[in-house]
């Protein structure tokens, strides 16, 4: 994106340059390669000028689109350490349902979802709405798991910590059929989540 940015700039210079090359270099230069050539009307150069400077004028507005386009793609750094302080606030203290049948086996993946999507929400209003990746560390349990935390465009990584207790308290019990008593017990967990700069 950044290459089509300078191209656009560049061909704009190009242009106005072209653009404002007089009526006797040109007929200097026609006469020089082609003696025989028939003479340029002025009215050809005026509308010549007005051509080039018109392209000059799209070139420039098209490399301003194509930055803000760039800008709306990419994190920034600033933007990536706001989100990941914000979704690092909102995340520590939450409560998340369990399996009730004690099945930890797929906490990586949605740990790191969790992660990702609420980094992308506390993100500031011209952030990407994607691109940002959450990592797991090799050690990662279900009760104790890190996760590195990187955003397309933006060059600071952060470690997002994440430790979940059961709060037997908040356990929810299902209701039986017909609303009797039921046999089913929800697990509910309280996060702890402290995220710090660098890699896990």
């Amino acid at each position: 994106m950044t290459k089509l940015v300078v191209i656009s700039f560049v061909l704009a210079a190009v242009m106005a340059a072209a653009g404002c090359i007089t009526a006797d270099r040109v007929r200097a230069w026609r006469s020089a390669l082609n003696p025989s050539a028939p003479e340029l009307p002025g009215a050809a150069f005026a509308v010549g000028r007005v051509v080039f400077f018109g392209l000059a004028g799209v070139m420039v507005f098209t490399g301003f689109q194509l930055m803000t386009v760039s800008d709306n793609a990419e994190w920034s750094d600033d933007e990536l350490t706001s989100a990941v302080r914000q979704a690092t606030s909102a995340l520590d203290g939450s409560t998340h349902y369990g399996d009730i049948y004690g099945d930890d086996s797929g906490f990586d993946a949605e740990y790191a979802t969790m992660i990702e999507d609420k980094v992308v929400t506390k993100g500031s209003g011209d952030a990407p709405q994607l691109g940002v990746d959450a990592a797991p560390a090799d050690t990662n349990k279900a009760s104790d798991a890190r996760y590195t935390v990187t955003a397309s465009g933006a060059n600071t990584t952060f470690c997002l910590h994440i430790e979940r207790t059961r709060s037997k308290d908040g356990d929810w019990d299902a209701p039986g059929v017909a609303g009797g008593e039921g046999t089913v017990t929800v697990p509910v967990y309280e996060f702890g989540v402290t995220s710090r700069s660098g890699a896990c």
